[in-house]
């Protein structure tokens, strides 16, 4: 059997995983926080007819091998937190991190973190995510409460008619010697892991760490463009791939009649 239809073959299944990672990209343009990824792959094992360097009949080295590749496969999905754009909302409950960071939720006794901020009321005042994932540290607004204020800090209040704190907390966030090494769990959510290292904390605005903007809400990093372009890119490299495949079996085709 040609191997040409195997490895053919090959890149139609890393093409089709590319199209995948863009087709989730594009899916969540529209997504707060979300952070756009790209399909990375690697060349599978060679056949090894003939080692460079080894020497020939008349005792000369052979300048260069012989070496048939045997595909292609996927390595990784990068995840890239590069910065998203910024909307004004007004909402005081709405908070972006500027800059680097993540905030911290408790789901059910687990710390994951997140870069949406669209934050909510419980009914018990507490300030929630929108699957009802409690902010760390848990911020309880009064119900007398008139207006609530966070400042670039991390300084959270809730104030009363005259402007005194009804209640107040500093809110932290958290960063990662490796972020693309997060675990998505869905929700906007991350779990931290072995590759990503350990949280470490900070005051917002210090020690390389973002700073808050309240009453904006952080974008979508996807590019559209560039998403199209790749997958006009992925679409044509999976028919080349296609036609291997057809060429291939067009060849054994006329292998087999000649003995017609």
């Amino acid at each position: 059997m040609m191997r040409s239809l195997w490895t053919a073959a090959t890149g139609m299944v890393a093409q089709q995983t590319h199209i995948d990672v863009l087709s989730n990209n594009l899916a969540n343009v529209n997504t707060t926080g979300f952070k756009k990824s790209r399909a990375e792959f690697e060349d599978l094992m060679y056949q090894t007819v003939r080692i460079a360097g080894t020497l020939n009949e008349t005792g000369n080295s052979i300048p260069t091998g012989m070496q048939v590749g045997m595909g292609v496969r996927p390595v990784t999905v990068h995840k890239f937190f590069t910065q998203g754009d910024f909307q004004n909302t007004g909402n005081p409950l709405d908070v972006a991190i500027e800059g680097n960071g993540f905030f911290l939720v408790d789901r059910n006794g687990e710390d994951v973190y997140t870069r949406d901020g669209s934050f909510k009321l419980n009914n018990e005042g507490k300030v929630v995510t929108a699957n009802g994932y409690a902010l760390q540290p848990e911020f309880t607004v009064p119900a007398e409460t008139i207006n609530v204020v966070i400042t670039e800090d991390g300084h959270m209040a809730a104030l009363d008619k005259s402007g005194a704190e009804l209640a107040s907390a500093d809110l932290q966030l958290y960063n990662f010697t490796n972020p693309a090494g997060l675990n998505a769990v869905g929700r906007n959510l991350y779990v931290a892991t072995g590759a990503s290292g350990p949280a470490t904390s900070g005051t917002p605005g210090q020690d390389n760490f973002g700073t808050v903007a309240q009453g904006f809400l952080e974008g979508s990093n996807v590019e559209m463009v560039d998403e199209m372009v790749g997958m006009i890119v992925g679409q044509r490299a999976f028919e080349v791939n296609s036609k291997a495949v057809t060429t291939s079996d067009a060849m054994l085709q006329t292998a087999i009649n000649v003995k017609r």
